[in-house]
């Protein structure tokens, strides 16, 4: 086949009809009509000699050749489109840009407030919008639609650029006048009821079952590893609710350290060395590669790798335990 007879705006047709599986909507997001939606498919079909995509009763589902296709279509439009961005200098003390975040709990919780605090000195006109986790898809960041997502990922797209923040041990936290202090060993801990906290990925996170340990995550999975369980009183997605019911005299939390710095001078509240080992998690951030090589993007990434150092050292105190 002669690529210079291939009408290229077809490749961007291809890609959008494979990642939606819809004429309709991929009209949609063409801002077209589906009529020559429809066209572009049947040039697509007769170019390259397969039907890409075929009805079924599960709607339009593509061929074994249009999914050999997809990937290598996809890294050539974001090649080319990185390539073609326009290269401006950036000024933050006079930048009026709007950064759109995607933050755990976690994340949220320990980075957004020593940005913040890092911007309003560097540069006082940027604003920060924070989307959770349940806000947004892979296919948003990859689009540049969000500039940077920070969170622990499981798996990520290849095409996607990833920095390692931190990694983060966990503590537990609980009442200071929690009996459970006096003499806190596993069986202690065994015996208390404890606050289930977590939220990673994105999606719309479901209701959790306790019996179910491979979806109840780190602390769990190290528990049964030394086949024992723990009583799970509450689960919630909030960092912020779980150090707060640990005020309650019979709670126990378990969550990252970083998270309990900030509870680190409040009197009602311990917070002691977990009684077995736990893995330590990582934060990452990731973003667009259609974002990688814009000026303001760059500075950017930079700021919240410099804070993220800052609280490298932080994070490695030792912990006094408080009564």
């Amino acid at each position: 086949m002669n690529i210079n007879k291939i009408d290229l705006n077809l490749l961007i047709y291809l890609d959008v009809l494979l990642r939606e599986c819809n004429v309709t909507r991929s009209a949609s997001k063409l801002n077209i009509t589906q009529p020559a939606m429809s066209n572009g498919l049947k040039r697509l079909r007769d170019l390259l000699g397969d039907p890409l995509l075929v009805r079924t009763s599960e709607g339009m589902k593509p061929t074994e050749k249009a999914l050999r296709l997809q990937p290598i279509v996809r890294k050539v439009l974001l090649e080319l489109e990185e390539a073609l961005q326009p290269e401006a200098d950036f000024n933050e003390s006079t930048s009026t840009r709007v950064f759109r975040i995607m933050a755990s709990d976690y994340a949220a919780s320990t980075v957004i407030p020593r940005l913040l605090n890092r911007l309003r000195e560097k540069a006082p006109g940027i604003t920060l919008d924070i989307m959770t986790p349940s806000d947004v898809t892979f296919h948003d960041v990859e689009a540049g639609k969000i500039d940077m997502a920070i969170n622990r990922f499981e798996e990520l797209p290849q095409s996607f650029h990833e920095k390692s923040i931190w990694m983060d041990d966990f503590v537990c936290m609980m009442s200071a006048y929690n009996p459970v202090i006096e003499d806190f060993n596993l069986e202690s801990y065994l015996q208390s009821q404890h606050i289930w906290v977590s939220k990673t990925g994105f999606g719309v996170g479901v209701g959790m079952d306790p019996t179910d340990v491979q979806k109840l995550g780190w602390v769990d999975e190290a528990l049964q590893q030394q086949n024992r369980k723990r009583s799970i009183r509450v689960f919630t997605r909030s960092y912020h609710t779980a150090m707060h019911l640990a005020l309650e005299q019979d709670l126990i939390a378990t969550l990252p350290r970083k998270v309990a710095l900030i509870q680190l001078n409040n009197p009602d509240l311990a917070i002691m060395e977990p009684p077995f080992p736990i893995a330590p998690i990582e934060l990452k951030m990731i973003w667009s590669p259609l974002l990688h090589h814009d000026a303001s993007h760059i500075w950017f990434r930079r700021q919240v790798i410099e804070l993220a150092e800052e609280l490298k050292s932080q994070g490695n105190k030792t912990l006094s335990q408080k009564r």
